[in-house]
């Protein structure tokens, strides 16, 4: 079938996007202590090409898939969405905020509260892609009659998007641990890879369950990793902090505590 054909071949990109992203984050160290800014610009270019070829996917197979009944599906879609029309200052990554805004050293001193979702087979997942929660909330909820608020939905469509991703990714719980220790909100930073991976494992399933073939190397990998190894735990963020303890000449990266 046609449609078949246009949903193996949008498989077939996002899972080769998958592979580039994971790629420029096992090159990222090393290129930052060379040249910081192309290791950022590279890494969050390949997370929001795989942003991208998620929405081509959601477009070719909406008709087998409820996208926007799952808080993970939908906030993909959102920020796709958001960053692709570039009509305000929101979803920049966190080394993007840090090394691109004015002197680095202004933020010597302070901690980051990093919010992420555990797997539920134990092993960690070894990337990360933060955006300030703040700009999630600018964005998606109507409540706050943000200037950045996206207008595509507009009264209960918008209030229900919002309050099902909040709901499923546990939201609440992350702003309530940044309040009651003080951070202030463009210190509280949301990682986008577990929902990212959550979403396609989600996604995945989906498809083959509706016969859809998974053509390609790098789609036949994620087919067996994604639908029957891998599984986040959105109900259950977990926290770090991450202490800004470089200086403006030092060429490597805070640590993590």
């Amino acid at each position: 079938m046609q449609r078949n054909s246009a949903v193996e071949e949008a498989i077939s990109i996002l899972a080769n996007t998958m592979r580039l992203h994971a790629e420029s984050q096992m090159r990222f160290g090393n290129l930052f202590k060379v040249d910081r800014e192309e290791a950022i610009n590279n890494l969050d270019r390949a997370f929001e090409a795989k942003l991208e070829a998620f929405h081509t996917l959601y477009d070719v197979s909406k008709t087998i898939f409820s996208y926007f009944d799952h808080g993970d599906t939908a906030l993909l879609i959102a920020v796709r969405n958001a960053i692709h029309h570039r009509n305000h200052p929101l979803f920049r990554s966190l080394y993007s905020r840090l090394f691109f805004d004015g002197d680095a050293s202004r933020w010597l001193g302070a901690s980051f509260l990093l919010a992420s979702y555990p797997t539920l087979h134990g092993s960690p997942i070894r990337m990360s892609h933060y955006v300030r929660l703040d700009d999630l909330d600018a964005r998606l909820d109507p409540t706050l009659v943000s200037p950045y608020l996206d207008a595509s939905l507009k009264g209960d469509k918008a209030k229900q998007r919002f309050m099902l991703i909040e709901r499923q990714l546990g939201l609440a719980a992350i702003r309530q641990k940044g309040f009651s220790e003080h951070y202030p909100e463009n210190q509280i930073y949301l990682d986008l890879v577990p929902v990212f991976t959550s979403a396609a494992c989600r996604t995945f399933k989906a498809m083959k369950a509706a016969g859809i073939t998974f053509k390609g190397f790098d789609a036949g990998v994620y087919l067996q990793l994604f639908t029957s190894e891998i599984e986040v735990d959105l109900s259950n963020p977990k926290f770090e902090v991450l202490p800004i303890v470089f200086t403006p000449q030092s060429r490597t990266l805070a640590s993590r505590a």
